[in-house]
């Protein structure tokens, strides 16, 4: 029994010694396993990645390629005016002001200058509505431009209203308001500022040329005007020699100081800013409204012409032909509205 006993424990301890080595011979392969399993993974990650390496050399080179032309047509697009710098401190600062009043094209109007004036370096926009506050609408449509913009308000005296049915022409327009603006420049910049001041109305169309022409005046800027004053384009006529303006070709009122549409001229700051008494006038003839401004503070043959001595056209005088809302009105009458909720 003792015998037995024994051999069986002999036996049990062998059993034991011989688990243990397999365990261990197996911990052994298992390692042996994972590591060659790693080096595997490893092996086919830098496969892998040389596969992608070669992919991506010809398209990285490509890329370097594109950013070459890239940088050469920017390059292009800034000396030709196309790319908008608004930290160019070397430009002078186009302060474009434009008078406005609530009417059913006034937030069109306003969105196709605004797509216009966001190409323009260094730009001001001056909005001044004809209303006893600033309107929702017109705020938030600045907030949103995108523009650097100051926001006005003046209300056109009573008698000065044109009625419904009176011409345009009858009674002199965004008198209140320019004259709002000029004084807000007046107030708010010196002498040493750079600029240009525009004039433009919200019923133009406007092309990038004609602000980066602004940009050339030393005194008074002039250049022509498309489908204004019954004509296809109105315009200063130019010395090609001098480059001096000798004449116009305007035939409505040609015997004005300045027969020139408000769209067809700008002013060097520094000239309002000196002419601190210069401004426009309801106590003048209809349509005297730019000889006005511009006999306080320049001389015909001071005029600097532009737009290739006055021979391009860069803006036109297009006005919005008023909607056609009758069924709106029928609505209205009916205490309803197609635009309730909806800012158009």
């Amino acid at each position: 029994m003792t015998e037995s006993v024994f051999l069986t424990d002999e036996s049990s301890t062998r059993s034991s010694m011989w688990g243990g080595a397999r365990c261990k011979r197996i911990l052994v392969l298992l390692v042996l396993l994972e590591f060659f399993a790693f080096q595997i993974y490893i092996y086919n990650q830098e496969q892998e990645w040389k596969q992608i390496k070669s992919m991506l050399e010809p398209i990285i080179a490509d890329l370097q390629d594109m950013q070459g032309l890239t940088y050469s047509l920017l390059k292009r697009l800034e000396e030709h005016g196309f790319l908008v710098n608004r930290s160019d401190r070397n430009r002078p600062v186009i302060y474009a002001i434009t008078p406005t009043f609530a009417r059913p094209v006034q937030k069109a109007e306003l969105t196709r200058l605004a797509q216009t004036f966001l190409h323009i370096p260094n730009f001001h926009w001056i909005v001044v509505e004809d209303a006893p506050q600033k309107t929702l609408l017109v705020t938030r449509f600045l907030e949103g431009s995108g523009l650097i913009y100051t926001h006005l308000h003046a209300t056109t005296p009573s008698n000065y209203k044109l009625g419904r049915n009176d011409p345009n022409w009858k009674k002199p327009r965004g008198v209140e308001q320019r004259n709002t603006a000029l004084k807000w420049l007046r107030d708010n910049l010196k002498l040493s500022d750079k600029g240009v001041v525009y004039f433009a109305d919200d019923d133009n169309t406007y092309s990038i040329k004609l602000f980066h022409e602004m940009e050339k005046i030393q005194r008074v800027g002039v250049w022509p005007v498309g489908l204004v004053g019954g004509l296809m384009v109105e315009k200063p006529i130019c010395d090609n020699v001098t480059n001096k303006v000798i004449g116009f070709n305007a035939a409505w009122k040609p015997d004005r100081p300045f027969p020139l549409d408000m769209a067809g001229f700008a002013i060097n700051l520094e000239l309002l800013l000196q002419h601190k008494d210069a401004w426009f006038s309801y106590d003048v003839q209809g349509g005297y409204q730019e000889s006005e401004i511009l006999r306080q503070i320049v001389t015909r043959d001071q005029l600097e012409p532009l737009a290739d001595c006055c021979t391009k056209v860069y803006v036109w005088h297009t006005r919005t032909e008023p909607p056609q809302l009758n069924v709106e009105q029928m609505l209205i009458r009916k205490g309803k509205r197609s635009n309730t909720d909806i800012e158009v």
